[in-house]
């Protein structure tokens, strides 16, 4: 058995509603939030970057030396906002971590996918015996160009998952990757923001891969969707992930825990992940969980995962983390973002 064994999340107390940014810009604040099912996101202190968030989430999962450092041989942080362009974010968060020496240090690119990919990684590293444990991050600090689509969505947060053989409380049952050349969002060397393909971000690219990427698994496992407690997929909004549920045969009920997008936003590679922690404060043993991620480019990572008794021992509370809050209005945010 091979997963998580334990867990921590990170997420800036700072919040700025749709209806704050809408109103900057003469839009009508309602439609907006309708449309994306989106009421506020996180919005990181001016000191507060996808390293510091990492290390924040870090420490939580791997708490009163839940296990030796010297067995973490692996540290991956996924992310699309790494402080540096040539300098590895995992080498300094594994520093600060006290992991030290002998360990696979990489940082991972893939979109909002790039930690669920890595998960893939580490657990082959783990069976094939190169490490005992692994420590994989999602971590971003995102943001969009002002006046855009993302400017309502793009969200910061972190979350670290600790993964081994030992004592674990998700098990990780199988997994599969779907990908191709589909670029609908993308950001060069050097530019500052994002540009994304509109409309096109959503029939060929989310739902085809996210779709494509399930079906595949639940058909290799032979389940259906009614064996799942719960399913998790990538919130770039509050819509797609609904839409992409009801698709697959999943339930509202099934999906409602996870979908933390409305109150915390789009936090890129954090974002399922986000979903999963949030799950996991209500899981009960042996409730099989179904996640499936999204990174554009294009690619979905799907995992079938298992709650173990284990669970109780390491479980935190995304939902109380999250009513600690400050809103603060759009001339904060922007100052705060470094937009001026």
């Amino acid at each position: 058995m091979i997963g998580i064994v334990s867990y921590g999340f990170y997420i800036p107390k700072y919040r700025v509603t749709v209806d704050e940014i809408g109103s900057m810009w003469g839009k009508n604040p309602s439609e907006i939030s309708a449309s994306l099912n989106v009421i506020e996101k996180t919005v990181p202190a001016q000191d507060e970057d996808t390293l510091s968030m990492a290390y924040e989430a870090s420490s939580m999962a791997l708490g009163e030396n839940i296990v030796p450092k010297k067995d973490i041989g692996v540290v991956y942080v996924g992310s699309e906002t790494h402080p540096y362009a040539v300098n590895p974010t995992s080498t300094i968060l594994a520093e600060f971590l006290g992991i030290t020496g002998e360990y696979l240090a990489s940082d991972t690119q893939f979109a909002c996918k790039a930690a669920t990919g890595a998960i893939i990684s580490a657990q082959g590293l783990i069976a094939s015996g190169f490490t005992k444990n692994a420590l994989v991050v999602g971590s971003d600090r995102a943001t969009g160009k002002p006046h855009d689509a993302l400017e309502y969505t793009a969200a910061s947060a972190s979350v670290s998952l600790l993964l081994g053989q030992t004592n674990v409380a998700v098990e990780i049952v199988d997994a599969l990757s779907f990908s191709s050349d589909t670029p609908d969002f993308w950001r060069r060397e050097g530019i500052r923001y994002p540009s994304h393909g509109g409309r096109f971000t959503g029939k060929p690219s989310y739902f085809h891969h996210v779709y494509s990427a399930s079906k595949k698994l639940l058909d290799k496992n032979k389940l259906h969707p009614q064996d799942f407690a719960h399913c998790i997929f990538h919130m770039p909004n509050g819509k797609f992930p609904q839409v992409v549920s009801g698709m697959l045969g999943f339930t509202k009920e099934q999906t409602s825990q996870s979908l933390v997008v409305s109150l915390l936003g789009n936090s890129y590679t954090a974002s399922a992940l986000m979903g999963l922690v949030h799950v996991l404060d209500i899981a009960k043993p042996n409730d099989l969980i179904f996640m499936a991620s999204f990174g554009s480019g294009a690619g979905s990572d799907a995992f079938v995962l298992k709650v173990t008794p284990e669970i109780v021992n390491v479980r935190k509370s995304l939902s109380t983390a999250m009513e600690n809050k400050e809103y603060i209005n759009y001339a904060t945010y922007i100052k705060q973002m470094g937009l001026i």
